[in-house]
């Protein structure tokens, strides 16, 4: 007996250690398809020791050495939801409402037979509801609202007996609603094609609360109610009287001319040209961005900060938002309307259209899942979902935006602050520049300016820019080759320090490309699939791009010819800016972790 007890302890003891084991992998593959802008998910990581427990991770919950919950609501991510979460049979709750993750809900979540609670609701689904979730006999709430799922609600949902919520609203569901689904305590059908009425079969039903302070509670929210009109009536009356005593008169649902005056004379003129370029009325971004919810906020710059919307329709939407107390937000703001409205490109954000009411200035642009491609080549974790491909169509894509900027469109464009953050990454990963608040216009036969307000980011600036403020085409392009460095080797040219006096990464690349090193500097998350000549042909003209003076570099017209032929004789570039010293003779030792050069990939990278 005794043995036999020992032996169901260590079997039980050795359990502990697989079960721990098979739920890291789990989190850890649903967090490699997730974009974690917020860091929420840095703990979860993979780990080759048996021993590890994901239970001391954030947001992680469990009973024993089990895993019965994950609480990521409102936690800013994006992605999609990987079905290796299905794994984790023990999970009873899985909070993920909130977020912006898309795609479909995985057919697996079916096999997660002691859940009680799924929260999908407020993210990006789409696809149809899985018959799957008929199967999850223990689920008592459900919420798969404010998505984009299509289709119709399987009849398998009516098979959850223990159902007691359930929140399907603010989708595009059609067809009819399961029977057995509307006697749930509590449902929300609203905002579909579904067939119910409010006479016959309501959308939605309230579970009814009883009490003695019942009748006391309705006359108390009556009354609120009432005087909360009453002041809105007396605020808004006041609104329209001062702005009927002000200077300036505002036309703001003209479509083919919007005129704002301020203080300081005409604001913003918007020529009528371009009929996608839409004014949206105030009362419809503060829907579609919940009130500007915190949770929907996407970032802020210099300009104000950025939300996340969605209007009714299912189109999402970022709104910059102008920061009322923005001097420079102002002008850049006015230069944006003008400039971007004219300029429709595959490689440039498309700006939909703007918004006035009273101080309120903002724009709206499309919505780019992927965020920027910041978020990707600087991180450890993420930059391993951008392989060579992927980052040479992102090279490319910049350079045909910069040349339709400089060439093709119908202005000439000078951007002035091309960098990481201001390259945003569609739903397939291809590149679109965006932020025009400082860029330049210039005549077609202009080609450079000077300005004693030089405006941009360190470490993205040309020496001729940021010394003389003196910028022309030439800066864009220095900038570009900044920026394609980065995106070879992963790190930031500014705060590049680590490789002895070298200052910045522009001269380290440089001093490894004259002793015919190169491939030292490819990332080593790319290094592992061997270096080819197109990650040389690139570093080359990269470094071509950032020469020290502008009359070397070539025009963004050669640079893009030059990424599309793979027989075309690049010349040898000469120093780049920045570069004031030379590297210590103990540095010549130090290497970073290389990879081998694979000729036999050369023609998959080339010519495209």
């Amino acid at each position: 007996m005794k043995s036999l007890a020992f032996g169901l302890l260590l079997l039980g003891f050795l359990q502990s250690f697989v079960t721990s084991d098979y739920q890291v992998k789990a989190l850890y593959e649903m967090r490699m398809q997730l974009n974690d802008d917020g860091g929420v998910l840095n703990e979860w990581k993979e780990s080759n020791d048996n021993r590890m427990t994901p239970c001391s991770w954030p947001h992680v919950i469990c009973q024993g050495n089990r895993v019965i919950e994950i609480t990521l609501s409102s936690t800013d991510l994006a992605g999609i939801l990987s079905p290796s979460i299905a794994k984790i049979t023990t999970l009873e709750k899985l909070s993920l409402d909130g977020n912006g993750i898309g795609g479909r809900i995985p057919e697996e979540l079916g096999n997660l037979s002691s859940l009680t609670t799924l929260f999908l609701g407020r993210n990006s689904f789409s696809g149809s509801i899985p018959d799957s979730l008929g199967r999850l006999s223990k689920l008592q709430n459900l919420d798969l609202s404010e998505n984009y799922l299509t289709g119709e609600i399987p009849i398998s949902l009516s098979n959850l007996s223990s159902l007691n919520d359930i929140n399907l609203s603010d989708n595009s569901l059609s067809g009819e609603i399961p029977e057995q689904l509307l006697q749930v305590a509590q449902y929300n059908y609203t905002g579909n094609r579904l067939n119910c009425s409010r006479q016959s079969t309501p959308c939605e039903k309230q579970a009814i609360k009883k009490g003695p302070n019942t009748k006391s509670n309705l006359w108390t929210l009556a009354t609120a109610s009432l005087l909360g009109v009453i002041f809105c009536i007396i605020i808004c009356s006041g609104l329209i009287i001062f702005r009927r005593l002000g200077k300036g008169r505002w036309r703001a649902r003209d479509r083919s001319k919007v005129i704002v005056h301020q203080d300081e004379e005409l604001v913003c003129v918007i020529e009528g040209n371009n009929s996608e370029f839409k004014y949206f009325d105030y009362l419809q971004v503060l829907e579609a961005t919940n009130n500007f919810l915190v949770e929907n906020k996407l970032g802020q710059g210099g300009f104000g900060p950025v939300y996340k919307g969605r209007f009714p329709d299912g189109l999402e939407i970022a709104v910059k938002r102008l920061a009322s107390h923005s001097g420079q937000g102002f002008a850049e703001f006015r230069n944006e309307v003008h400039l971007i409205a004219k300029l429709q490109h595959r490689n440039l954000v498309r700006l939909l259209g703007c918004c006035f009411q009273g101080e309120e200035k903002m724009l709206v642009y499309e919505y780019l899942q992927n965020k920027s491609l910041d978020f990707f080549i600087f991180d450890k974790t993420r930059k391993t979902l951008l392989n060579w491909d992927k980052r040479l169509v992102i090279i490319e894509g910049i350079a045909q935006g910069l040349l339709y900027l400089h060439k093709h469109s119908r202005l000439r464009v000078i951007h002035r602050d091309v960098k990481a953050s201001n390259i945003l990454l569609d739903i397939e990963m291809n590149p679109k520049i965006s932020d025009f608040g400082l860029a330049k216009i210039f005549s077609s036969n202009d080609t450079e300016g000077n300005t004693k307000r030089v405006v941009g980011t360190y470490g993205y600036m040309a020496p001729e820019y940021a010394s003389e403020g003196l910028f022309s085409m030439k800066s864009d392009v220095f900038s570009f080759g900044v920026l394609t460095l980065e995106a070879i080797v992963g790190q930031r040219n500014s705060g590049f320090h680590y490789h002895g006096e070298f200052l910045n990464l522009l001269g380290y690349a440089w001093w490894l490309w004259k002793d015919q090193r190169w491939f030292e500097l490819v990332d080593t998350s790319l290094a592992k699939g061997g270096c080819t000549l197109g990650m040389m042909r690139c570093i080359n003209i990269a470094l071509l791009c950032v020469q020290e003076n502008a009359i070397d570099r070539p025009t963004i017209s050669d640079v893009v010819a030059m990424l599309g032929s793979e027989h075309m004789t690049l010349p040898e570039p000469k120093h780049p800016g920045y570069f004031h010293v030379r590297v210590a003779k103990e540095v010549m030792s130090m290497t970073a972790e290389t990879c081998t050069i694979n000729y036999a990939t050369m023609s998959s990278t080339l010519g495209r």
